[in-house]
């Protein structure tokens, strides 16, 4: 049985992690058996989360567990889609992937009263004597990696403001379709999903919640995808 590793189930998401929940949602669409468990970084083949473990092969990074999901069972997760159809999906899931993501992360992390009751609570578990000293450290990793991605040179109403653009995308391509592409969820479906989700979760007071929440499509996917794969949750 596969086993999915990441930081489990919190504030009312699938993971904390959209990038788990998406590798989740390719496990839920594959009919695969799967367990879950909480992630070791220091097993992590990639240094991250999330990963999987089959039998004594660990594989980290969500876009290639899919694609190892797909070659163990002989599944394509866009077979329904025609060629267009399929490099469309895959361009959104890279701009939420890519884009929307690190504005999420910045939301998170760098607003202090997200943090304090978001990412702070996965230091629980650290010594108290040296748990500031391992949040100031992380702090400023995730700050260098905003950085470098590029986002975390932008004031904060810069990244707001293409944040909505990304949500607005989205939105305006999804219109009343069920799904990204159309009646059935491809497998771009896994990961926008998972970073709307994350961009409308109410445990955080963020401006782009706000703008997510402009869109009822948005909404009214995000209450989709919990439904059909997270009922559990609800």
């Amino acid at each position: 049985m596969i086993t999915l590793y990441g930081s489990g189930r919190r504030f009312g998401l699938p993971d904390a992690s959209p990038f788990v929940s998406k590798a989740e949602i390719l496990l839920k669409m594959s009919g695969a058996p799967y367990a879950l468990g909480e992630a070791s970084f220091s097993k992590a083949p990639k240094g991250k989360i999330p990963y999987i473990a089959d039998d004594d092969r660990l594989l980290g990074d969500s876009t290639f567990i899919r694609f190892y999901l797909e070659k163990k069972f002989g599944i394509d997760f866009d077979g329904h889609l025609a060629p267009a159809d399929r490099a469309t999906a895959w361009a959104y899931e890279k701009m939420c992937e890519d884009h929307l993501y690190w504005a999420i992360v910045q939301s998170r992390w760098l607003i202090p009263r997200n943090f304090e009751k978001g990412p702070r609570r996965f230091f629980d578990k650290v010594p108290f004597l040296v748990r500031p000293f391992v949040l100031g450290m992380v702090k400023r990793q995730v700050r260098k990696s905003l950085y470098g991605q590029g986002l975390g040179r932008h004031s904060q109403a810069e990244i707001e403001a293409l944040a909505a653009r990304d949500l607005d995308a989205v939105s305006a391509f999804l219109a009343s379709k069920p799904w990204l592409m159309g009646e059935a969820p491809c497998g771009a479906d896994a990961a926008v999903w998972s970073m709307i989700s994350g961009a409308l979760c109410p445990h955080f007071d963020t401006p782009i919640r706000t703008e997510a929440e402009k869109h009822p499509n948005l909404v009214a996917y995000r209450d989709r995808g919990m439904r059909r794969w997270f009922p559990e949750l609800i």
